[in-house]
């Protein structure tokens, strides 16, 4: 027979995972998870066949409707003034500021509120879309927990605020579940970011992935059905990945501690531009688009490859990149790690997007340019470059590893020792180099 207890010792004792799970509401909650996960995805898979469409429509189509034979080689001067011009708009006079800032990191935060989207939407847009060096995933994380959570409030009058929050996570989930090739793969982000662990993390877990399998399901549905795809992160052609030697063991050491030196480089300068860019927010938003635009004008004249290489997220960009590796001299590598990581840099301290896709391609980058050198395969340098950077920009290992790793699909088997070496350096190197906070 159970015992009455005071509230005292009621709120002193936690609630038991099991007979949570176990519970009506707890299914009510997966219900909700379930019928969420439909209407987010689909609108995430707007967004994305939006910012798809949009992308090739101003840079290559529009300078042909007016009259150009090609894209001139100026064309990114005026598409990033007009880029930084809409998102200092945004930033400075819609409701949220554009939504996450990304010189903070990867950061998953509470819901927008509905007033919010508008401008996480607009500003996602005017960067993504005019060729800022930022990525979907923030905005579009930002834009799947607002929607549940207004959903949730629509739906039910004054809910329980654990049950808005974890709807609104289930809908980040439903939002970002195949832009990076797997929906397991951005449960762990999400997982890893918000720091879930101990005996409720399956409680908060489960309606995630039920809502990001759903949502995998809706983008592959959509993706077949308007012949568009899918979004999702993916390369087609991988050289086969050779036994790991002693030389990349070295490799991975220094693959690690390079990457986590660019990575707070990168970081440093970001950080102190946004100072600047915030006290005069419209015009300083501009200046930092034109200087994305030069530094793509700058690599394509010297180096004789498209501006695109420098110019947005690179999500798209890295498979080819990697099937065309061969043709980019040392020379040419070098210069577009420097140029893709300065345009990173500048975009991360005016523009509104996420930092993964790009410190992804800088990774990779970096990596192929190690390649040339004595004792390192390409697709060996390409995964441990992928894995440190994202480790030296988002801080999360885990995530770093299995982003390498699962991308170059069943190669990655093969180089995940190598790219856990180098993830493991760069995450401590980068500790080491971070300043330390007050507790």
């Amino acid at each position: 027979m159970p015992v009455a207890t005071t509230g005292s010792e009621a709120a002193a004792s936690p609630p038991d995972p099991l007979t949570l799970l176990r519970s009506r509401a707890y299914l009510v909650l997966l219900l909700m998870a379930a019928l969420i996960g439909v209407p987010v995805s689909a609108a995430a898979f707007g967004f994305l066949a939006l910012v798809g469409e949009a992308q090739p429509l101003i840079y290559t189509d529009l300078p042909k409707a007016l009259g150009f034979d090609g894209t001139p080689a100026w064309w990114p001067l005026p598409l990033l003034a007009v880029g930084g011009l809409l998102t200092g708009l945004t930033v400075k006079y819609l409701p949220g500021h554009g939504g996450h800032e990304p010189t903070a990191g990867f950061k998953p935060a509470a819901a927008p509120t509905p007033i919010e989207l508008p401008g996480i939407f607009a500003a996602a847009l005017a960067t993504l879309c005019f060729a800022a060096v930022l990525g979907p995933e923030a905005p579009l994380l930002a834009l799947g927990g607002g929607l549940a959570a207004g959903a949730v409030r629509m739906v039910r009058r004054d809910p329980p605020q654990q049950m808005v929050e974890v709807l609104g996570a289930a809908g980040s989930f439903a939002a970002v579940s195949s832009l990076l090739g797997s929906p397991l793969l951005g449960a762990f982000l999400l997982m890893e970011a918000s720091g879930l662990g101990g005996p409720m993390m399956a409680l908060v877990l489960v309606p995630g992935l039920l809502a990001a399998g759903i949502g995998a399901l809706i983008f592959v549905g959509l993706g077949s059905w308007t012949g568009l795809g899918t979004y999702s992160l993916a390369l087609h052609d991988v050289p086969e990945a050779m036994r790991p030697t002693a030389a990349e063991f070295g490799w991975a050491l220094v693959i690690g501690l390079s990457a986590a030196l660019v990575g707070a480089g990168i970081r440093w300068l970001a950080v102190r531009l946004k100072t600047h860019v915030e006290r005069r927010r419209v015009p300083a938003t501009v200046v930092m688009g034109l200087i994305v635009a030069g530094l793509a004008i700058g690599y394509a004249e010297g180096t004789g490859k498209p501006a695109t290489d420098v110019l947005y997220s690179g999500q798209t960009a890295m498979d080819p990149f990697l099937t065309h590796s061969a043709a980019y001299s040392v020379g040419a590598l070098a210069l577009l790690v420097l140029c893709k990581g300065l345009a990173y840099c500048v975009s991360l301290s005016a523009f509104r997007g996420g930092p993964i896709f790009p410190g992804m391609f800088v990774g990779a980058a970096g990596g192929i340019l190690c390649s040339h050198l004595p004792g390192l395969t390409v697709v060996a340098g390409f995964a441990m470059g992928i894995g440190a950077m994202s480790a030296a920009m988002l801080r999360l290992p885990l995530v770093s590893v299995l982003l390498a790793t699962l991308l170059i699909g069943t190669q990655g088997v093969t180089v995940m020792p190598l790219v856990i070496v180098a993830v493991v350096v760069s995450y401590v190197a980068t500790a080491r180099l971070a300043p330390l906070t007050a507790p």
